[in-house]
């Protein structure tokens, strides 16, 4: 059975790394990659944080779970990304006055 389910009709391989849609999304990601790092890198930015700041410049503020929502991103993923963008001091993070629980997060000077 297992032989029927990797043969195709036309003989192919359909296990065959070449056949795979995450193969090939893999290769397209590392090009998309590898035309923004040089973009990036004299702004001190990797693609992830370029990510949450389109977000912020589209509107800000955001709640931290605004942009994880944003970006599909989990908060164990995004937290860590946060605190480097507060660490160079393009964003702030503060406690909502509406809810305590959340947390806001605006540009700064530097940021915009």
């Amino acid at each position: 059975m297992t032989a029927d389910i990797q043969q195709g009709k036309a003989g192919d391989d359909l296990l065959a790394l070449d056949r795979q849609v995450c193969f090939a999304l893999a290769i397209a990601n590392r090009a998309v990659l590898a035309v923004y790092r040089p973009l990036l890198e004299p702004m001190g930015l990797t693609h992830p944080q370029y990510l949450v700041m389109l977000a912020l410049w589209g509107k800000a503020p955001m709640a931290v779970k605004e942009i994880g929502t944003a970006l599909q991103l989990d908060s164990p993923t995004l937290s860590p990304l946060l605190k480097r963008l507060e660490a160079s001091g393009l964003i702030t993070r503060t406690r909502s006055r509406a809810d305590e629980r959340q947390l806001d997060v605006e540009l700064t000077e530097a940021g915009v």
